[in-house]
C-alpha cells in the first residue's frame, strides 16, 4: 500500500510513518512547517522525493539503514534516534529533483550518526553529536593530515586512507566510536587519543 504525501503544505502536524504495510513517499512539491515526522519503517519503504522540511521534529525510532536525503531541504531540523550511512545536503545537483536538496541549522546532538555524510553544505550550522559519536570535516582535505600518523589496528587503513575516495561533495563525515571500534579491532578510548590530535574533528 502506498501512503503519499505530496503538492501541499502542512504546519504543527505529526505524521507517523509506522505502518509495517505501507510504503511512504513524501514529496514531490511538499513543505512540512514545525511538524513532528516520526519513523519506525526500514530505508527501503521511505522514499523522500524533493521536499522542505522547515523547524521539524524528526524523530527515527527504528534505525535507518543507507538512506539518502539529499532531495530534501531541511532548515532548523532536530533528529534524534539511529542512522547509518545516511546522506544529508547538496549531493549530485545535476540529477533531477536533487539541484533545491540542502541542509542548514539543523541538530543531530540528540542522534547517533554511523558512516553518515555531509554534502554541500556550511557545517558550522550544523550541530553534531557528541562523543561518542565524532566528526571528520573536510574529510578529503584533510586526507593526507589524517594518513600521516598511526591508528589503532584496521580503522586507519579501512576508513582513513580511503577518506580521499569520498564524493567531491562531502564535507564531513560522522562515526559512532563503539560501533567501529568493535567492527575493527579496538576500543573507543584508543581511538580518542588520535583523534585529539586533529582540529578538524569534532566530538
Amino acid at each position: 500500500m502506498n501512503i503519499i504525501y505530496e503538492d501541499r503544505e502542512m504546519k504543527g502536524e505529526r505524521l507517523e510513518l509506522t505502518d509495517k504495510e505501507g510504503i511512504y513517499f513524501l514529496g514531490p512539491n511538499l513543505t512540512l512547517r514545525q511538524c513532528s515526522l516520526v519513523l519506525r519503517v526500514p530505508a527501503r519503504w521511505l522514499h523522500i522525493l524533493p521536499t522542505r522540511f522547515i523547524d521539524c521534529s524528526i524523530q527515527v525510532k527504528q534505525e535507518l539503514k543507507n538512506h539518502d536525503w539529499s532531495r530534501a531541504f531541511l532548515k532548523g531540523c532536530q533528529f534524534t534516534g539511529r542512522m547509518t550511512g545516511c546522506d544529508f545536503g547538496h549531493r549530485l545537483p545535476h540529477m533531477p529533483g536533487r539541484e533545491n536538496g540542502g541542509i542548514e541549522d539543523c541538530d543531530f546532538t540528540k542522534a547517533r550518526l554511523q558512516g553518515c555524510r555531509f554534502h554541500g553544505c556550511d557545517m558550522r550550522t550544523i550541530r553534531l553529536p557528541p562523543w561518542p559519536c565524532f566528526t571528520i570535516l573536510d574529510p578529503i582535505g584533510r586526507s593526507q593530515e589524517l594518513n600521516n600518523v598511526k591508528w589503532p589496528e584496521l580503522f586507519g587503513g579501512v576508513i582513513v586512507e580511503n577518506l580521499h575516495t569520498q564524493p567531491p561533495s562531502t564535507v564531513a563525515v560522522s562515526y559512532h566510536a563503539p560501533t567501529v571500534a568493535e567492527r575493527y579491532g579496538t576500543t573507543p578510548e584508543e581511538l580518542k587519543v588520535v583523534l585529539e590530535k586533529f582540529d578538524c574533528v569534532v566530538y
